[in-house]
This record gives C-alpha cells, sequence and structure tokens, in this order.
C-alpha cells in the first residue's frame, strides 16, 4: 500500500516502488519523465504484465497440445487404414531372387 505500512504491520511489497516514484515525481520537470517508476510501481500493485504473460504461455501451450492430438489422430487414422487390406499396398514381403 501506498502508506508503507503492510498487512502484518511492516513495509508493504510495493513501497520501495511508491517511494522510488514519489522522489521522481518530487524532483521531475515534467510528470512524464517517471513513467517508467509509475508503471513499475502499478506492476507491483496489480501484475498486469504478469498476468498477460501468464495468459499468453498458457494460450501458446493449449495450442502446442491441440497440434499435437491432431498429429497423433492423423498418424493413427493413417496406421488404421484399409489399404493393406484391400490388396492396394502388399503388406507381405516377396522374396528378392537373385541371379547367380
Amino acid at each position: 500500500m501506498a502508506s508503507g505500512f503492510g498487512y502484518n504491520g511492516s513495509r508493504g511489497r510495493c513501497f520501495q516502488f511508491w517511494q522510488e516514484f514519489n522522489k521522481c515525481y518530487a524532483n521531475a520537470d515534467f510528470p512524464q519523465q517517471c513513467l517508467s517508476e509509475r508503471d513499475d510501481y502499478l506492476e507491483c500493485l496489480h501484475h498486469t504484465k504478469e498476468y498477460a504473460r501468464i495468459t499468453r504461455i498458457k494460450a501458446e501451450e493449449l495450442k502446442q497440445a491441440e497440434l499435437r492430438l491432431k498429429a497423433k489422430k492423423s498418424s493413427s487414422a493413417a496406421a488404421e487404414s484399409n489399404l493393406p487390406r484391400l490388396n492396394i499396398i502388399d503388406t507381405a514381403q516377396q522374396p528378392v531372387e537373385t541371379k547367380a
């Protein structure tokens, strides 16, 4: 919290970021000079960038799992096809004759 007190009476987890932002803001000629400190403080409070990153990682994991499942289905479909049973593909190897 910006007050400096955490839940247990000690310093809050974002108090140091608040102090840095407050010091920058007090010494800055323009508030735009302290955007990075402000972003650090707000990220500490709300974790928006962290949550966005976790969401992107989870979406990519789900996408890759779906691709693996599709590949597995297509390979199993090819393995269970009727081509060998229709004698289109000869499954029995014929002996190779050699001339001596």
